[in-house]
């Protein structure tokens, strides 16, 4: 590969002890970005060895995916010696190494306890909560009000949604974390000490989005809409055939658009004075969503699915019909994405595998993920100069 095409984080080297989703994506981000990243688990694996889902040849499809990319390394942690070799490693990672990313809390594993025979280590640590005690994605959102603001307004019961989202930001904000801790030790010479709180996570992505300082303003929680937009218009709508499609107007000319190719421009234009509203401005979109989405039904449900599809063609509407995962793997043009390739992956076959999504030069080839341990005897010579 030319120099000008090198991997973007070739040489750099962390070491990844972890398990679940947070640390592995973390991890899994700086390996696509050109990292030598080893995953070290104890013999047998940790507990997303066997996670769900599982291939047919009951292989964890959940493994794999998230440690595509690495090489792997098992240690037996329950005794002092397979500690000490962790160390070592730890030690011997050369200039660009002696990284820790990791999401096990013991104390053999601290960074006050690596940093003893690498001074200039940078070891991040992703907790639970602030105060170190266990919380996972379906607890932290429980407690920052999403469950009870998703789902149809007439519903009492919380709602937690399939995406661990607090989980994928957390990988990201580590992958992250260690390389502005990575380019600090490039100008200092000092390690770093990193601590990040999945509850923080959450709880920092609720205010960078506004909810926080509006229930502090308002005292109201936000309210359930069903598949509305809050403070626009955008829902889901049926059409001729049974499909349904998603329909966004974020802007005036979005909304604009939507009228004209549905008929219904000197309709909307007509109400705007009796309602007191003008439908270019979001808000008033979104009070009056009900009559608006009343008025748009009938015609979807008139138009088959193609019929949407060339209508909306060539305007600014945002639109996209809901599809589950199968048709998504059906897809012809699944593989003509740039961040999907069929790759063999050991224990399961041939499937279909993601990249990361930046797209620059050295960047693209999708590796699989590695049998567990399957790197240990290569990995212990390399690092520790056997």
């Amino acid at each position: 590969m030319p120099a000008e095409e090198a991997a973007p984080l070739a040489g750099l080297r962390v070491l990844e002890i972890s398990s679940f989703v947070a640390a592995p994506l973390g991890g899994m981000t700086l390996a696509q970005l050109g990292a030598d990243v080893i995953r070290i688990d104890p013999i047998g694996g940790a507990a997303d060895v066997t996670r769900w889902p599982l291939a047919p040849t009951g292989k964890s499809l959940y493994w794999a995916g998230l440690n595509k990319g690495k090489r792997s390394v098992t240690l037996d942690f329950r005794g002092p010696r397979g500690r000490e070799i962790l160390k070592e490693l730890v030690a011997g990672s050369g200039p660009d190494g002696g990284i820790v990313l990791t999401n096990a809390g013991f104390p053999w594993l601290s960074y006050a306890e690596l940093s003893k025979n690498r001074p200039d280590l940078i070891h991040l640590q992703i907790t639970g909560r602030p105060d170190g005690g266990p919380a996972v994605d379906y607890t932290v959102n429980a407690a920052t009000g999403f469950p009870l603001a998703t789902g149809p307004a007439e519903l009492r019961d919380p709602v937690n949604h399939v995406l661990p989202a607090w989980d994928v930001a957390c990988g990201l904000y580590a992958a992250v974390g260690l390389l502005a801790a990575e380019r600090h030790r490039r100008r200092t010479g000092q390690g770093r000490a990193i601590t990040l709180p999945l509850a923080d996570v959450a709880l920092a992505v609720t205010g960078h989005l506004g909810f926080l300082a509006e229930a502090w303003l308002t005292g109201d929680s936000r309210p359930r809409i069903g598949n509305h937009l809050y403070g626009g218009f955008a829902r889901d709508f049926r059409t001729y055939g049974g499909d349904s499609v998603m329909v966004v107007t974020l802007t005036a000319r979005h909304f604009a658009d939507l009228a004209r190719v549905t008929g219904l421009t000197e309709t909307f234009g007509g109400l705007e004075q009796p309602l007191g509203a003008d439908f270019a401005n979001d808000a008033d979109r979104y009070e009056h969503r009900e009559v608006i989405a009343a008025l748009l039904t009938p015609w979807f449900a008139r138009h088959t699915l193609a019929e949407v599809a060339e209508a909306f063609a060539g305007t600014s509407v945002l639109w996209e019909r809901y599809r589950t995962f199968a048709e998504l793997a059906e897809d012809p043009a699944l593989l003509a994405s740039p961040v999907v390739r069929l790759i063999s992956q050991p224990g399961i076959g041939e499937v279909p595998a993601t990249g990361i999504p930046l797209a620059q030069p050295g960047v693209g080839d999708i590796a699989a993920a590695p049998e567990l341990g399957a790197d240990t005897a290569a990995v212990l010579r390399e690092l520790r100069g056997e």
